[in-house]
């Protein structure tokens, strides 16, 4: 069966398609599929907006859609930016934008305990869903290391590791990147479940 990935996030969607392929998922682009649909991001949760992607593209496409929706927590930051991870700042910024935003609101602190979310949501044609949810833990760095990955990857060192997410190669942040953890638990679901 073929998936679409509904996502236009270019990073995450390449991403995506190299976890799923090692699992033994075909998955095609929404622009692949001729899927031009947008969705606003107006969930107050991670799997509340992965829902709404997935929902959106699965109706458009006729085909089933895998949506993920993920951002970073930090602790002392009461949670921010959470669910706006990409508007963060106002909205606009690229990467290094984020990246230097968030060390900015973090100057001077020294607890800097961190975690990466993932939540994927497959919407299926007959209206019914599959989810799971991925974490990876870690703290944010002092400032951004690597040219890897995207978003806060420059930032964030995972527990046990003393690289950041960009200073890893892609297979060995996939093993570890709450995407992947959440799109491994995501194909076990999928393969148990009757759809």
């Amino acid at each position: 069966m073929k998936y679409i990935i509904a996502t236009n996030n270019i990073d995450k969607l390449r991403e995506m398609r190299e976890i799923l392929a090692g699992l033994g998922i075909e998955a095609v682009s929404q622009a692949d599929a001729g899927v031009g649909v947008e969705v606003e991001e107006t969930g107050a949760t991670f799997v509340e907006n992965a829902t709404l992607k997935a929902v959106a593209v699965c109706a458009e496409s006729g085909l089933p859609a895998i949506a993920d929706d993920s951002g970073l927590v930090v602790e002392t930051l009461d949670g921010e930016p959470g669910v706006f991870s990409k508007r963060f700042g106002g909205g606009g910024l690229d990467s290094a934008g984020l990246c230097a935003y968030l060390l900015q609101r973090m100057e001077g602190m020294e607890q800097r305990s961190a975690k990466f979310v993932s939540s994927i949501v497959c919407a299926f044609p007959d209206g019914k869903t599959i989810s799971a949810e991925g974490e990876c833990k870690g703290h944010i760095a002092q400032s951004p290391r690597g040219s890897g990955g995207f978003g806060y990857d420059p930032v964030f060192i995972p527990s046990g590791s003393e690289k950041t997410m960009a200073q890893l190669t892609p297979e060995e942040k996939h093993a570890i990147s709450h995407r992947g953890n959440a799109l491994r638990l995501f194909i076990e679901q999928l393969r148990n479940a009757e759809i």
